[in-house]
């Protein structure tokens, strides 16, 4: 797995690939970001030689051992030497900041960051002219490097965005604008969405108030207890990442875990936490989600990747989703612009809710928690998604009586056709 950037998100894809026994290999011109995560042991080779960098990644598939390589140099030198050399990519993507392409957020490659902070100083206008040459040359070895069987997948942080409004407009999947996408997929559209966001799963979150390293170790082992590996194949992965978090050493900062759950796993979760503070056998907690989920952020290029009936532009999810936390008294309410993917991009609606153990939030998170995560289901099921109509068929039967989501009709496309033709004759 390639990829580039150990900046603040992105520094999670060296640990992500030790956790699933991949060989990573990430890129990377901000050394003191390459720096952190070696301390923090998520990543475990440093090295600015491509010969080095290839050579021990070669070594450790041969192995079938797992290995992090952090390459203190740009995406673009690397993937270039990939191509030049032959060297096979199974996986690549990329997570520099290409929301902020302009200002700092991607490197173009002949620079050093140093250099690259100077001119954004000094020379907005060359600085400007060699990002987009850059994002050429990264278009161009991508396009090489898929041609042999590499699987690319952008992450969402706005590089086909960035890519085509350098000028390069062969990356826009109907060749005019990028209305319709690009030809590379999102991740959402090939892998998010049709595997977890269309069945109600996203990443259900909590912080430990009480600071304290056992109770979060209490909240892990209350969420396992709540999930059934043997349900689904996503409760089943849910179930290992969960089990094995602590072993992992995922915690940089706060008492918090993200795991994903569906709307239903995630009120039993809530209401076992929300029960273990009412006993006194942890401190509060805070529970929440990320943006990046079913129903809390309209994104066409990623959260609403692969909403394809047209309303993927569109901002009602969001705002229908904040605007229903709050009805519904969740303690944190936001409304906001950007996130990850850049300003004017995306609505995100999030919430925060406070578990004191009282039977007021009980309430809270049975209500609550449906709404926000199903809205999403519903969405996605009205777009005509094949898992999402599944899911909410299965909603309406074991909720009859108190909640239904609408189920679309689907219309016989060689009928409609047949129809409107005969009325023009």
């Amino acid at each position: 797995f390639v990829s580039s950037g150990l900046g603040g998100m992105s520094g999670a894809q060296p640990k992500a690939a030790n956790i699933a026994n991949a060989v990573g290999v990430f890129a990377e011109v901000d050394l003191s970001r390459i720096k952190t995560r070696y301390d923090q042991g998520w990543v475990n080779t440093i090295s600015d030689n491509l010969d080095e960098v290839f050579a021990e990644a070669k070594q450790y598939l041969a192995e079938k051992k797992s290995i992090s390589i952090a390459y203190h140099g740009n995406i673009v030198d690397l993937l270039e030497y990939a191509v030049a050399h032959n060297i096979h990519i199974d996986l690549l993507s990329d997570q520099t900041s290409c929301h902020n392409v302009y200002n700092g957020g991607y490197c173009p490659v002949g620079l050093t960051f140093d250099e690259r902070t100077r001119m954004l100083h000094s020379d907005r206008d060359e600085f400007e002219r060699r990002v987009n040459a850059s994002l050429r040359r990264h278009f161009d070895a991508i396009v090489a490097l898929t041609k042999r069987g590499t699987y690319f997948f952008d992450y969402g942080n706005s590089f086909m965005k960035a890519v085509y409004d350098s000028g390069v407009q062969e990356i826009s999947k109907n060749g005019v604008d990028e209305k319709d996408g690009f030809i590379f997929p999102s991740y959402v559209e090939d892998i998010m969405g049709p595997v977890l966001f269309d069945y109600g799963y996203g990443p259900f979150r909590w912080v430990c108030l009480s600071g304290k390293p056992e109770d979060l170790d209490k909240t892990d082992a209350a969420a396992m207890s709540c999930i059934d590996p043997t349900r689904c194949s996503q409760d089943r992965d849910n179930y290992i990442w969960i089990r094995d978090a602590k072993a992992n050493k995922l915690v940089v900062g706060t008492q918090a875990r993200i795991l994903y759950q569906d709307a239903e796993g995630r009120t039993n979760i809530a209401l076992k936490f929300n029960e273990m503070v009412r006993s006194g056998e942890i401190g509060p907690v805070m529970i929440g989600r990320d943006h990046h989920d079913v129903s809390g952020t309209d994104s066409p290029f990623r959260e609403t990747a692969n909403i394809k009936d047209g309303s993927n532009v569109m901002a009602d999810m969001a705002v229908q989703c904040f605007a229903g936390n709050a009805a519904r008294g969740m303690s944190l309410c936001a409304l906001h612009n950007g996130g990850g993917v850049g300003i004017g991009k995306s609505i995100n609606g999030g919430f925060g809710l406070v578990l004191d153990g009282s039977e007021r939030v009980d309430n809270i998170i049975r209500s609550a928690m449906m709404w926000d995560v199903m809205g999403g289901v519903a969405r996605r099921n009205w777009a005509r998604n094949e898992h999402s109509v599944e899911t909410s068929v299965k909603y309406n039967e074991k909720w009859a009586g108190k909640a239904h989501i609408t189920i679309p009709y689907f219309a016989d496309d060689e009928l409609v056709k047949k129809t409107v033709a005969d009325a023009l004759k």
